[in-house]
């Protein structure tokens, strides 16, 4: 079973009604760049090449980035759906006539939203059943973290580990929700 590692850390935010809970953070231990997991791919028995399955990582990615960019969701059967959502400056536009993107938008989110089909379901509650969890803690000097942590950030940075939008109505946010500089989860925590 997969091992996912967790820090237990506590809400110190005094107005906030879960002051004093103790909750978990996700910890991670590595981050694969694309040459990393085209040589995971190619060492699983596959016939291609570490070089081979690198390219066709290479343009997934670019083919990916061209059709959420043409308003086309993908989907990845197995794994989930990846489509847009806009993200609109505070306050809006008067009027339909002063509406302007360069003006009113703020941002485009890349979202991506986990299968839910019976045979392939990662949905988050179906997800949770798969892994095994080990307190990070326990393993103290065993495990390395290939980034610094960034606790002081965004509080949003891709994952949703405070129990957020993941396999629901508009998926997980892969790309992070721009944040505003180490502002809390609803259980109080920062990510790392």
């Amino acid at each position: 079973m997969a091992k996912i590692f967790y820090l237990l850390k506590q809400n110190n935010i005094k107005n906030s009604k879960i002051y004093g809970k103790w909750f978990a953070r996700g910890k991670t231990i590595e981050t694969l760049n694309t040459r990393k997991m085209a040589n995971h791919i190619a060492e699983h028995g596959s016939i291609y090449t570490p070089d081979v399955v690198f390219g066709v990582l290479e343009k997934f990615r670019s083919c990916l980035l061209e059709m959420l960019l043409e308003s086309k969701r993908v989907k990845i059967d197995g794994l989930g759906i990846f489509f847009t959502t806009i993200e609109n400056e505070p306050g809006g536009a008067l009027n339909r006539e002063d509406f302007s993107p360069a003006k009113n938008l703020k941002a485009l989110h890349i979202r991506f939203l986990p299968d839910q089909e019976a045979e392939t379901n990662i949905s988050s509650r179906e997800f949770i059943k798969r892994a095994q969890f080990v307190n990070a803690e326990t393993l103290a000097g065993q495990l390395t973290e290939d980034e610094p942590s960034n606790s002081g950030g965004s509080a949003n940075q891709g994952d949703n580990s405070g129990g957020g939008n993941t396999g629901g109505g508009q998926g997980g946010n892969t790309g992070g929700n721009g944040g505003g500089g180490g502002e809390p989860n609803p259980d109080g925590s920062t990510e790392d």
